[in-house]
């Protein structure tokens, strides 16, 4: 059963350019779902939050005259849903984010989408308006399942084949509304891609003042029926309170020799069972056609940082600094980092620079207040060294250097910071199909920044 959201009534109001949204701002589409909540309900809207000149600074909940509006801005347009009840707001959000993804998918717009998409597609919104919500209660926002019945505006024909009836009142009652019967594939395949994010912040003393990675899991299937997958990870999922309560927070081998790692938190895809995974730890599921995620992680614990980075700046006066900066790989002589980018702040009075690096190639850029080393290719287990002379202008007031931290990217592949590896995906299906999967790693660097 959908979970019930009160009174919500979704008007999607414009925000002309942030010059004139004072004069131009007004209703493109709007939907009243019950008649508790009025048009000049909407109009307070409009002339105390969309004609503020404060309206970054804004909450995203607002109460005026007893309505409840919750809003959130899409390019030059808001996603309002107006209420005169006490609603749980985080299914009110939720709804209105479902709603944008919805509109994205239908526009083909991947990143984003305007006030002429929406005044191009009056009818199809309206369809979807309607059965993505009754009577102010959320229904169906699965993407997958709406195309089998709104495609392009117009409702699909069912030609009262009953067969065709029960699958679809099956997917937008049932509990598997992400996966509809009958997919068919020539070759059963699954893709796995971990993608990490790993974040530091190093003091000038070598002190590690910050140092967490967050992941996630990215799957694409391409499975024939109604397979269901069993997905297990070298942590085991160990949550951080229950590796609390461990006896000196010991950590287990696997099966393949890989340390175990304990997540802080962890959130999945609405189609994993998580009865199963409170119970045994295991991650079972049906998984959607296609690409999707099915889950995101943190770890705070034992990360493997890709580079070590050890700065040596010196100041000479109020006319020169030398800096010299050592990098070296952490990560398996096997492996390779691409697209190494490595920012050396400089003073803003810097006129003149002589860089010399053992690879890649460096330059001073003025705009970017800093010099630039860019390495295509870094090899595991390697170092790299850079000198810098830095000549500066002299000025009449003589102020600090602030000293803004040395800051990296990165992008390796095949590696992860946290240690979390695949360990198994077992797919099974009546048909008993062979399965081929491949897993991919790529850890990239997310704030990687040391002070100087």
């Amino acid at each position: 059963m959908p979970q019930k959201l009160s009174d919500v009534t979704p008007i999607r109001v414009l925000l002309a350019p942030a010059i004139h949204f004072a004069k131009k701002g007004e209703i493109v589409i709007s939907r009243f779902y019950r008649d508790d909540v009025t048009r000049s309900a909407a109009d307070q809207f409009l002339k105390q939050v969309i004609a503020s000149k404060e309206t970054g600074s804004q909450p995203p909940v607002k109460l005026i005259d007893g309505n409840t509006f919750m809003y959130t801005r899409h390019s030059n347009i808001y996603f309002v849903a107006v209420t005169r009840c006490n609603v749980n707001p985080a299914m009110v959000f939720e709804f209105l984010y479902q709603t944008i993804k919805i509109y994205k998918a239908y526009f083909n717009t991947h990143k984003t989408f305007e006030e002429k998409h929406v005044r191009k597609n009056m009818t199809l919104i309206y369809e979807l308006l309607d059965e993505t919500m009754d009577y102010g209660y959320p229904q169906i926002t699965a993407i997958d399942v709406l195309r089998s019945y709104i495609n392009l505006g117009s409702i699909s024909t069912l030609d009262g084949d009953p067969n065709e009836t029960g699958q679809l009142t099956s997917q937008i009652t049932g509990a598997i509304d992400w996966r509809r019967e009958g997919i068919r594939h020539r070759k059963n395949e699954v893709y796995i891609d971990v993608h990490e994010s790993v974040n530091l912040l190093m003091s000038s003393t070598g002190a590690v003042l910050r140092n967490d990675v967050t992941g996630k899991v990215m799957m694409r299937t391409f499975l024939s029926g109604m397979p269901e997958c069993k997905f297990g990870l070298n942590d085991k999922l160990i949550m951080e309170k229950e590796a609390l309560e461990r006896a000196g927070g010991r950590t287990a081998a696997t099966a393949h020799g890989k340390r175990s790692v304990e997540l802080d938190d962890c959130t999945f895809h609405r189609c994993v069972r998580l009865g199963k995974f409170d119970a045994d730890r295991t991650i079972t599921f049906i998984p959607p056609d296609g690409e999707f995620e099915l889950m995101r992680y943190r770890v705070s614990d034992n990360v493997n940082l890709p580079f070590r980075i050890v700065p040596a700046v010196q100041e000479e006066g109020r006319t020169r600094v030398t800096i010299n900066l050592k990098c070296s790989a952490q990560f398996s002589y096997k492996l390779f980092a691409e697209n190494v980018v490595i920012k050396v702040p400089v003073p803003n009075n810097t006129a003149r620079c002589r860089v010399k690096v053992t690879s890649g190639r460096a330059k001073y850029e003025p705009e970017q207040r800093a010099i630039v080393w860019r390495i295509k290719r870094f090899a595991g287990m390697t170092e790299c060294t850079f000198s810098a002379d830095v000549e500066l202008t002299p000025s009449i007031r003589e102020k600090a250097w602030s000293r803004p931290p040395i800051q990296a990217e990165f992008v390796v592949n095949m590696f992860t910071a946290s240690g979390v590896h695949v360990r198994f995906l077992r797919v099974y299906d009546k048909s008993g199909y062979t399965t081929n999967r491949w897993v991919r790693y790529m850890t990239r660097a997310g704030h990687y920044q040391v002070r100087i």
